[in-house]
């Protein structure tokens, strides 16, 4: 037997139950991994609360985590026992204390990384990867809006800008998140709770605005994500961390400028090995050299057994960078 989180419903925090449950061999092309540390992401509440449903109940949840190989299905040949390895993309239920694994959604960790950094920048890293580097190819000195700049995705697309040698604008809500973002080096900051987010990227940019916003807010920020880019401009809208954007009228999109808007996730990226190796390859060298610098802070380290707990206090935005479950 072992313990994982499970939901039977979908709904708040409360949710969250922390059961036995047995787990099964791993089949032919998978592999057993017990994790050492799992990674929260704001996607994982979507799926609680049913804005991502699942298929059946009772279902598992989380997706990335990084620990060690303890067995492998019969046709595995990458992976063996010992391997330590890192997982974003796996079936959900990575909110256990072992997971089986699909070979294909694995990749070997680094040993100059540790369990909890992998944990901590697996999915994110992944994401800003394809934000920075494929959805839209940031240039040096290429000034651009990133929302969120003081959360898990947000605090490595700060670094990885400043490594590309770009500016970043980040919107934060506090003068406290201001100050870690900037840090982490974004070129500047828009409190959005005290100030005109489209109105200060026009004075920031001398009233050239940006050809590129990055937006997992959602509802809240999607008109001033609009107003703040240039003619022929893309909004990339990649999360709904305030709800979903719903109703859009594309007409607005030629009223501001002749518009481009997509809506992005990792699964349309990465999408088979060589994708994956690429993609990590890429964020584990930035990590390698120092270029992206991870530190969960103790009090964002919860149980395994605290996911409740852990996803109250992720929703009440009180967090910065990147959140743990630890088994």
């Amino acid at each position: 037997m072992a313990k994982r989180i499970q939901f039977n419903q979908h709904g708040g925090p409360e949710v969250l139950q922390w059961v036995d449950f047995e787990l099964a061999d791993p089949a032919e092309h998978e592999v057993q991994v017990e994790n050492k540390a799992i990674g929260i992401n704001y996607i994982d509440t979507y799926v609680r609360s049913g804005l991502y449903p699942v298929a059946a109940f009772p279902s598992g949840l989380g997706t990335e985590a990084a620990g060690v190989v303890k067995r492998v299905g019969s046709g595995v040949t990458r992976f063996k026992p010992g391997d330590r390895v890192v997982y974003c993309q796996a079936a959900l239920g990575a909110y256990s204390e072992v997971h089986n694994v699909a070979e294909d959604r694995l990749v070997i960790l680094p040993e100059s990384i540790n369990f909890e950094q992998g944990a901590a920048s697996f999915l994110k890293g992944l994401t800003v990867q394809y934000l920075l580097r494929q959805t839209y190819k940031v240039k040096a000195d290429e000034i651009f809006l990133f929302h969120a700049a003081a959360g898990g995705v947000g605090l490595i697309a700060c670094q990885w800008a400043k490594a590309l040698g770009a500016h970043l604008i980040g919107t934060v809500g506090s003068a406290e998140k201001a100050q870690i973002a900037k840090n982490a080096g974004a070129w500047a900051t828009i409190n959005y709770r005290e100030e005109n987010i489209a109105q200060r990227v026009s004075e920031l940019t001398n009233g050239e605005k940006v050809a590129v916003v990055y937006d997992s807010v959602g509802k809240d920020t999607w008109e001033p994500s609009l107003d703040s880019l240039r003619r022929h401009g893309l909004m990339v809208s990649f999360g709904n961390a305030s709800g979903p954007v719903t109703g859009v009228d594309l007409g607005i999109l030629n009223k501001k400028g002749s518009l481009f808007v997509t809506r992005p996730s990792l699964f349309g990226y990465i999408t088979n090995r060589q994708e994956l190796d690429s993609a990590s390859n890429e964020l584990f060298s930035l990590i390698a050299s120092r270029a992206i610098q991870l530190k969960v802070p103790d009090e964002q380290k919860f149980a395994l057994s605290d996911a409740v707990r852990a996803h109250q206090v992720l929703e009440s935005r009180a967090t910065q960078g990147s959140s743990l479950l630890i088994p």
